[in-house]
């Protein structure tokens, strides 16, 4: 599972013109799915994420969770985290779960993330063509590959 992490100072998804989530400051976080992710890489990813001290302080120094400044979060999924580059120049996706495996934990991602939060998450919808907008505070983007826990 690979998850780019992002703090924004708000973030939103738009479905056929339509705004389906909107948050202020917290965290948009793009999550890729591949076959070999288990329960296991979720219950590993969502504290993690929940946990990364990003945000600043009351001095600036970045000390603080998402959780701390009582931020919201946005999930979308996002299959082409897992291209492929490696020949030619047309990315494969061949990695990438189709639905019926990724769905599940996709969804279980969200739920574990509401726990660890004590709130409801966002979510774009999963398969749909999306308009993701976000204002990244900072910058500060984070990648974080279940496969490669360094």
């Amino acid at each position: 599972m690979i998850a780019v992490i992002q703090r924004v100072a708000n973030a939103s998804v738009e479905i056929e013109n339509k705004v389906k989530s909107q948050i202020k400051q917290g965290l948009l976080i793009l999550v890729g799915i591949e076959d070999a992710d288990t329960k296991e890489d979720i219950e590993w990813l969502a504290p993690k994420i929940i946990n990364l001290r990003i945000f600043n302080d009351e001095l600036g120094v970045m000390n603080v969770s998402v959780k701390d400044v009582s931020g919201d979060i946005i999930v979308v999924s996002q299959f082409t985290l897992h291209a492929s580059t490696k020949k030619g120049n047309r990315p494969s996706y061949v990695k990438a779960s189709k639905r019926e495996v990724a769905i599940p934990l996709y969804e279980e991602f969200v739920h574990q993330l509401e726990l660890a939060m004590g709130k409801p998450v966002q979510t774009g919808e999963f398969g749909a063509d999306m308009k993701v907008s976000l204002l990244n505070d900072g910058p500060v983007t984070i990648i974080i590959d279940t496969k490669d826990k360094k």
